[in-house]
């Protein structure tokens, strides 16, 4: 007689199997959200060192100040970059914590503006 379904023993397999497959791929998948985190804050950064060369290079002179944004949180309303970025000025996980010091996303990471020579760091 043939028999229909799977054993308990099968079925136990299967799970341990899934629950080992499990504990790898999580720890992994969350390292990977914290690199494309990190990869994404220095995109932004690039971009907004290439808008200090670009205002440099259409003003002859640094910018006093990278944004208007008040001291906060950046959003929608408080848009942080938008003196050098114009069209893509950052609205989201970026946030001011002084005149000219900001803090990534990651918050791992400040950056501070000097105007008299430019840097971004």
């Amino acid at each position: 007689m043939k028999r229909k379904g799977f054993t308990l023993t099968e079925l136990l397999m299967i799970m341990i199997i899934l629950a080992i497959v499990a504990s790898t791929a999580i720890p992994h998948y969350y390292n990977l959200v914290d690199e494309a985190e990190s990869a994404a804050e220095d995109g932004v950064t690039a971009g907004v060192r290439a808008g200090i060369s670009t205002y440099f290079a259409t003003n002859k002179a640094f910018p006093s100040a990278l944004d208007t944004a008040a001291i906060s949180v950046c959003s929608s309303t408080n848009v942080c970059f938008d003196t050098i970025l114009g069209q893509g000025a950052i609205t989201d996980y970026w946030e001011k914590t002084a005149a000219n010091q900001y803090l990534g996303p990651t918050g791992s990471r400040t950056y501070s503006y000097t105007s008299a020579s430019g840097s971004f760091q």
